[in-house]
């Protein structure tokens, strides 16, 4: 597997859609929010294989203190082949050394968080004003 990972590279929204609905997120279903909020992220990662777009991932930040990372997505049939660490790995080279890097993490991809050094912070605890059963 040829991986390619780009920041803030052109994304189109068939490629974008299929890639949220193999994922099985409902953010698929709201593409005129959807591609305007990855479009204008502090940063967008994407990950292709021989041009197929197979990850996608953002970041929110105020650019020096402060990054959040809603939504870091890898095609199913790509995961445990590296494609999200190496995405992590691009947003590290614009976001390492950040006071406060987050993100919401839950089911398979609370290990993976781990294995990256990502932890609960202290006694915090997620809060929002969403359903939480999508994504």
């Amino acid at each position: 597997m040829d991986i390619k990972i780009e920041l803030n590279g052109h994304i189109d929204e068939a490629e974008v859609i299929e890639l949220y609905r193999a994922n099985a997120w409902s953010s698929a279903d709201k593409p005129e929010q959807l591609m305007p909020a990855l479009r204008n992220s502090h940063t967008l990662v994407t990950a292709r294989n021989a041009g197929k777009l197979v990850g996608i991932g953002n970041g929110i930040s105020d650019g020096h203190l402060v990054v959040y990372y809603p939504h870091m997505l890898v095609h199913p049939l790509s995961h445990g082949k590296g494609v999200g660490r190496k995405m992590m790995q691009a947003m590290q080279s614009v976001y390492k050394g950040f006071h406060q890097q987050m993100l919401t993490a839950d089911g398979d991809a609370i290990e993976f968080y781990k294995a990256l050094g990502f932890t609960r912070a202290g006694k915090t605890q997620p809060m929002w004003v969403y359903a939480g059963n999508e994504h």
